[in-house]
């Protein structure tokens, strides 16, 4: 149920936006402005793309049930320090999407899918 229901709500996303990566980065500057600094070098927004696709893959990988995206996140948790990402800054970025796919979904957004969305984000956080 929760799969199906995050599943849908990125399908719905796909449909009205072809490429969500401004919204989402605008979310994520918007909640932690000194991590836009980290992006200074990004002037095409080859990095910032790579990681919203590294997240995305992530999230649907935890939605399948796959144990891959635990090591990809927990690596990562690990390793985002040494770019000036503090350990309370690092879910913020699917906070951000959770925050981005709500906002472009406006009155689609159900009590249903945002249950579906905490309990995916709660997941997240637990990864270390």
């Amino acid at each position: 149920m929760r799969a199906d229901l995050i599943l849908e709500t990125l399908e719905q996303v796909s449909e009205r936006c072809a490429d969500p990566a401004q919204l989402v980065y605008r979310h994520l500057f918007s909640a932690t402005p000194n991590l836009e600094a980290l992006f200074l070098m990004d002037t095409d927004g080859g990095v910032r793309g790579s990681m919203l696709q590294t997240c995305l893959t992530c999230i649907l990988g935890l939605i399948d049930g796959s144990p891959t995206p635990r090591f990809i996140i927990s690596a990562a948790r690990m390793d985002h320090p040494a770019y000036g990402v503090r350990e309370d800054e690092f879910d913020l970025m699917f906070v951000a999407i959770r925050d981005t796919v709500r906002d472009l979904l406006g009155a689609g957004w159900t009590p249903a899918a945002d249950a579906a969305w905490t309990s995916l984000l709660e997941e997240i956080a637990a990864i270390v």
